[in-house]
């Protein structure tokens, strides 16, 4: 299986109350059990999600399944997903250079070793 890795961008409000509290929804023990389901379903093998101040870096590994539009898709037709982002945008906000909407902003790789 071949696999390729996507990683994102996104910032949170800078208020370290909600810092904490987006950490706490993102523990393992915490995440909801159906939002890790569909993040799988999508075709996502490994996530992870790294913080320095307010901002979130992503890194997705994915199979050859996985594309960012078919994973928009069945989010949008997942009310539970819908209710997870409804709860995240709480602590979320566009970083620079984000459009209407948006908020994970694909990162360009300018280097690999």
């Amino acid at each position: 299986m071949t696999s390729r890795k996507f990683c994102y961008a996104c910032d949170l409000i800078d208020n370290p109350k909600l810092i904490e509290e987006y950490k706490y929804y993102h523990s393992k023990e915490n995440v909801w059990p159906e939002i890790t389901k569909s993040i799988k379903d999508a075709g996502i093998i490994d996530m992870e999600i790294y913080i320095l101040a307010n901002r979130l870096f992503m890194i997705m590994e994915v199979d050859e399944n996985y594309t960012p539009e078919r994973k928009q898709m069945m989010d949008a037709a997942n009310p539970k997903v819908q209710e997870w982002e409804k709860l995240m945008w709480q602590f979320q906000q566009a970083p620079p250079g984000a459009k209407e909407g948006e908020k994970w902003l694909p990162m360009e790789q300018i280097f690999k070793l």
